[in-house]
């Protein structure tokens, strides 16, 4: 009887066992994180998302506060801070890989067995119990496991840390990209209120070429040709003053789209802008502060950085790595009846043949690196060739400014004697509306000039970096 109570608590004891017994540690291979070739997109600056709210009266809207609205609400600006949070988000898993794993478990379990359904029906001549249990079983315990010379996944996280930082220079760059366009749209209004009174003047001047013809005409001496041709240039004005104040209308649906206002809103702008010459700067030293803090350039160095220790990553793959893991619990029947008891291990991986996985690996991560290269050599190209071209621009813009206000006041002298030799009955309304076409050309063409100007002063702004802050030294903005 001994005997048989011997062997069924050997049973009761190997179930046990084999119920709390932890299964071998397995050492899976660890990847490195290489990332896909192409830089990521920008998204489209046209747009914005608004905060909550109606529109209300209109707004006073100066450039630093489109700048403002632009930078807080815009499509561009609130989706590259998302890819930001991508990039956190991925450098705090990679992190998390180097971290040790803690877990604490608790089971309790009430277990009866039978040994016929196992198919054991004793032995000839014993009597055995075909009924083990129940068996109380209480198991409390805390484990901690930790990879040590796991050098892929350390540079795994330094690259996440290099990608992150390339991010956020993202993020830096998409704003300037942002501050070009609100600037450009904030000009685009400012040209096409311009346009609206420079139009509404050509439409009181033409009115009143009109009215002096038809009092010429009931008095006699002068032909109706003369009341009909000014009466075709009133209304050909009055069009024109219709397209204008509709495209006014456009440009600040545009500006509110750009900066996040409210459906509906309307805005009146507060800042004119006027002409204002660029001095102290040259081309050489634009050239070098925007290869010094363009935030595009040092994202696309920073990706390169991170290309490399992706290269690197992949090749420790190649290395050892080890792991240790230790637990600590009480087992027992019940928590009044239990033992300590703990489990140390340790293990080293040694890869011995993969393949050619990892040499297709550090090839794809080479070529990576070559691209990321090249892109950062372009981007330089690019850089010096924007700043060129927005310097070519602000120079041509500024002589246009000049011979078009020098034509607009000729323009309005012309007309001022043509209209003098029409009251004196020396000239017929054709000398008029020459002029006053030629008036309206000129004032066309200083609207447009002084808009190009301060456009090209922006794209330089943008072209060397640091955009919200030159963009407003730039015009004139304290």
């Amino acid at each position: 009887m001994h005997r048989i109570t011997v062997f069924t608590l050997i049973l009761a004891t190997s179930a046990l066992l084999c119920a709390q017994a932890p299964s071998p540690q397995n050492f899976p291979p660890n990847r490195a994180t290489v990332s896909s070739l192409p830089p990521p997109g920008q998204a489209t600056l046209q747009g914005s998302v608004p905060p909550a709210g109606t529109a209300g009266p209109p707004l006073q809207l100066s450039l630093d506060e489109a700048l403002r609205r632009g930078t807080e609400y815009n499509f561009g600006a609130i989706s590259v801070q998302n890819s930001v949070r991508q990039a956190r988000g991925q450098r705090l898993i990679e992190l998390g890989a180097l971290l040790p794993y803690a877990a604490g478990s608790l089971l309790v379990s009430d277990q009866q067995s039978s040994l016929a359904a196992l198919g054991f029906t004793g032995f000839p001549g014993l009597q055995i119990p075909t009924i083990l249990g129940p068996f109380h079983f209480f198991d409390a315990r805390a484990g901690v496991s930790q990879d040590v010379l796991d050098i892929t996944r350390l540079r795994n996280y330094r690259a996440s840390q290099e990608n992150l930082r390339a991010a956020e220079l993202s993020a830096e760059d998409v704003r300037d990209l942002v501050v070009l366009a609100v600037t450009g749209s904030y000009l685009q209004v400012i040209a096409s209120s311009a346009r609206v009174d420079s139009t509404r003047a050509q439409v009181a001047t033409a009115q009143a070429t009109y009215q002096q013809a038809s009092d010429r005409r009931a008095a006699g001496v002068a032909p109706r040709i003369d009341v009909t041709r000014s009466q075709v240039e009133l209304q050909t004005v009055q069009q024109r003053l219709t397209s204008v104040q509709n495209d006014f209308a456009k440009q600040k649906i545009r500006l509110a789209r750009v900066i996040g206002l409210p459906p509906g809103q309307d805005l009146v702008l507060t800042d004119a802008l006027p002409y204002a010459p660029l001095t102290n700067l040259t081309l050489e030293e634009a050239r070098a502060r925007a290869w010094s803090v363009r935030p595009d350039l040092k994202s696309a160095e920073a990706r390169v950085r991170a290309a490399e220790m992706e290269r690197k990553a992949v090749a420790a793959e190649r290395y050892p790595t080890a792991q240790v893991s230790v637990d600590y619990g009480v087992i027992g029947p019940s928590p009044d009846n239990s033992h300590g008891t703990f489990t140390l291990a340790g293990g080293v991986r040694v890869p011995i043949f993969q393949g050619t996985r990892v040499t297709g690996e550090i090839e794809k991560a080479e070529a990576v690196i070559q691209q990321r290269r090249a892109e950062v050599q372009d981007l330089r190209g690019r850089i010096d060739a924007e700043v060129r071209e927005a310097f070519l621009d602000l120079t041509s813009a500024a002589t246009q400014v000049t011979v078009a206000e020098s034509n607009r006041g000729l323009a309005a002298e012309t007309l001022e004697q043509a209209r003098d030799r029409f009251a004196a009955g020396v000239a017929d309304t054709v000398e008029v509306v020459q002029a006053q076409e030629a008036v309206a050309a000129a004032e066309q063409d200083y609207i447009a000039a002084l808009f190009l100007h301060n456009l090209a002063k922006a794209s330089l702004a943008r072209a060397m970096g640091q955009a919200g802050q030159n963009v407003r030294q730039f015009l004139g903005k304290p």
